[in-house]
């Protein structure tokens, strides 16, 4: 089994902008490293740059939200669905004749 040190299942990276920061600031990174005569550093941020590019961008397959839970959304009758939003059951209404 394969050690993740970034689970891209994760609903953090789900969102686009995310994965680019991350990857943006690991690259970033390793050029003011690289910049500043770091070989060292800059080698390892390049290594990680590459990996969170990797598992982010290029591999990335987001999973959808939990099947179950809109299964039971689905399944709910009218009544439930009424007293979850809040709506008003109409009522009938008899006139009576004086």
């Amino acid at each position: 089994m394969m050690l993740k040190f970034i689970d891209p299942d994760h609903p953090f990276y789900r969102p686009l902008w995310v994965r680019l920061l991350i990857v943006g600031f690991t690259s970033g990174w390793t050029a003011v490293e690289f910049m500043n005569g770091n070989e060292m550093w800059g080698y390892l941020f390049l290594a990680m740059a590459a990996y969170t590019g990797a598992s982010l961008l290029l591999f990335y397959k987001p999973k959808d939200p939990e099947p179950a839970a809109e299964s039971e959304a689905g399944a709910m009758t009218a009544d439930e669905a009424s007293s979850t939003t809040g709506a008003a059951e109409p009522v009938a209404v008899e006139k009576k004749d004086a």
